[in-house]
């Protein structure tokens, strides 16, 4: 019987495998199921907030915001300091939550409610990126996107008369009574969880604004021009040698403290200790009782860092007004006057300086223009102010704000930003990624030997790609704007249509401050 067992065991697996793979060729291969339908595809705005509540974790950041920054120095310093800043940040959360809790003891029968565990894990939260708005001069907004995939240990218990309720949320929910486990209950602990998930959806996954004061309004307030300073350099002597032959190259750069335009500098007098300049320079002043005048003089080297041959400062408090003053003075390594280098003779700068204050808005060369219609024109002209008062146009400080734009819009890219040019001068503003209404809200500062009367100045607005592209650069449309009304009124803050643009204006403030 065993042999015939064996025998009968051999046969039906010989036939039931290849009856097996036929039958189930023809089922799931060659006939296709009549109950399978396609997918059902829906526009994005019919979804409501819960179902894009459950959609947006799966979006890639790229796609919901592409123009966001890379800080990959910032995690890494997250990684180092993570230790350290889980327990400040568990302390903080300790101390504040105490009174909190303290309010609670003693009332519903609450006997305690404190942290029998409170620890945010090894693992730090990753910043994916960090969105920059420049919106006006008193106001930065930072969109950081973080992501946390930690394994935090927090545990709340709550102390009743004879219960003892242990809550932790963030790794997993328990509610214990009388020492058994109400999360053992089919579908509750499934349905906690979903209800968590939603509400922590609702505080991270929207866009939140968290406003911190960093100054006063008054004093955080950028401050308004109130002067030129004229800066002569006149001479070096006896400056260190740094080069091998025995030699410097030396130059000298300029600049107010608390200001962030670029610094001014000489000319570079070669293989000279003594050198001569002769040099003039106008710098804005904005506080004339905090700030003071930086000079560096440098080593000027064809190739690398150049060195650092001397420095010094003078404080404006020191200047008269309108009366020039020649300063000499010793060159130091640095301020600090402990430094035993600064003991070390580095030469001596001789300066001129002199200080002209602008004059209030009262004092301005003419009120309102006055305007009439010509009889064989239908357009404005401007009756100016009697040739007495054309004469008497002093220096003064040309302020150009460009605020943005609207309406621009590239034919190839549009990556925004403004060029103002004047007197063969080009500044420009930063470049707005991807936007047709971009808001720049950058000042530039001209200073000028007299009134602009006859002379016009150009915004223009242009675009750069930001990836491959065979267009460079582009232009998006410009506008020039005549000073004349600038220099008689004061200023102006208004919406220009840019020539060679369908429909993009730009929005320009220019005030005129003499002195």
């Amino acid at each position: 019987m065993g042999f015939i067992n064996s025998l009968l065991e051999i046969v039906g697996l010989g036939i039931g495998v290849p009856l097996g793979l036929v039958v189930g060729y023809f089922l799931f291969l060659r006939f296709e199921p009549k109950d399978v339908k396609d997918p059902l595809s829906r526009p994005l705005h019919e979804f409501d907030t819960h179902s894009l509540l459950d959609l947006l974790p799966e979006v890639p950041l790229w796609v919901k915001h592409p123009d966001f920054h890379r800080v990959d120095w910032l995690n890494r310093f997250l990684r180092y300091m993570w230790p350290y800043l889980d327990q400040a940040i568990c302390n903080l959360i300790r101390s504040s939550a105490q009174p909190i809790f303290g309010e609670y003891v003693g009332s519903y029968q609450i006997k305690a409610l404190e942290f029998e565990k409170l620890s945010l894990g090894t693992l730090p939260p990753a910043i994916h990126g960090v969105k920059v708005h420049e919106t006006n001069e008193n106001e930065l907004v930072l969109e950081p996107a973080i992501r946390w995939a930690g394994n935090p240990n927090i545990i709340l218990v709550l102390k009743l008369l004879f219960l003892r309720i242990r809550v932790q949320p963030q790794v997993d929910f328990g509610l214990k009574l009388f020492n058994g486990d109400m999360m053992a209950i089919p579908l509750l602990y499934q349905s906690v969880q979903e209800i968590i998930r939603k509400q922590i959806a609702n505080l991270y996954l929207w866009p939140q604004t968290l406003e911190i004061p960093i100054l006063d309004g008054p004093v955080g307030a950028i401050k308004k021009p109130v002067g030129i300073l004229h800066v002569k350099v006149i001479q070096a002597r006896k400056l260190l040698k740094m080069d091998l032959l025995g030699t410097s190259d030396p130059y000298v750069k300029l600049s107010l403290s608390g200001e962030k335009l670029p610094a001014k500098r000489t000319t570079v007098k070669m293989n000279n200790l003594n050198p001569e300049w002769n040099e003039s320079f106008n710098l804005t002043v904005k506080d004339l009782q905090s700030q003071v005048l930086e000079l560096h003089v440098y080593d000027w080297e064809k190739f690398g860092t150049h060195d650092k041959l001397g420095m010094q400062v003078v404080p404006l408090t020191l200047i008269s007004s309108h009366e020039p003053k020649e300063f000499t003075l010793n060159l130091v390594k640095n301020q600090n006057l402990n430094d035993p280098h600064n003991k070390k003779p580095r030469g001596q700068l001789m300066v001129e300086l002199s200080y002209h204050p602008l004059k209030e808005d009262s004092h301005r060369l003419s009120g309102p223009l006055e305007r009439h219609e010509s009889q064989s024109s239908e357009s404005e002209v401007i009756e100016r102010p009697n040739e007495e008062a054309s004469q008497n146009c002093q220096a003064g400080l040309l302020l150009v704000t460009v605020q943005g734009a609207e309406d621009v819009d590239g034919m190839h890219h549009t990556n925004p930003y403004a060029l103002v040019l004047f007197r063969g001068e080009e500044k420009k503003t930063k470049l707005v990624k991807r936007t047709r209404d971009p808001c720049w809200n950058e000042e530039f500062q001209f200073v000028l030997e007299e009134a602009p009367l006859k002379e016009e100045i150009r915004i223009q607005v242009m675009s750069r790609r930001t990836k491959f592209c065979f267009h460079f650069k582009e232009s998006l449309g410009y506008v020039d704007i005549n000073l004349s009304d600038v220099v008689f009124n004061g200023h102006i803050n208004e919406k220009f249509h840019l020539i060679n643009s369908r429909n993009g204006v730009v929005h320009v403030e220019i005030r005129w401050e003499m002195t």
